[in-house]
């Protein structure tokens, strides 16, 4: 069974930095693309980072470009979402999804705030 968790989410003060995790199982992410959305209260989800197409260099929303990376660890099976200045506009549950298989985790609660 294809599955994805993601882990990491907190609560964390402005200027802060959280890195997300999404472990895979039941496939191989090495070969797969991946990206992380949020959705915040009231709000669409929205696009955040992510490294869809293998061999190319990842995408930033524009809102986190500078502030956030993305990276694999294919050791661990493993994508994450490095944030470092935190901002309260960061809140939002993160999701992680792997776009060929149209897989998504179930989500991790960020909540950026002083």
């Amino acid at each position: 069974q294809q599955q994805l968790v993601e882990s990491g989410g907190d609560l964390e003060r402005p200027g802060g930095s959280l890195r997300l995790s999404c472990d895979g199982s039941g496939f191989t992410f090495a070969l797969y693309g991946f990206e992380w959305f949020r959705q915040a209260p009231g709000k669409d989800r929205e696009f955040v980072a992510g490294n869809p197409h293998l061999g190319l260099p990842p995408d930033y929303a524009d809102s986190v470009k500078g502030r956030f990376t993305v990276a694999r660890d294919q050791t661990k099976n493993t994508v994450y979402l490095q944030m470092n200045n935190l901002k309260p506009e960061d809140t939002a549950v993160y999701y992680c999804k792997v776009v060929a298989l149209r897989l998504w985790g179930q989500g991790t609660q960020v909540t950026v705030s002083s």
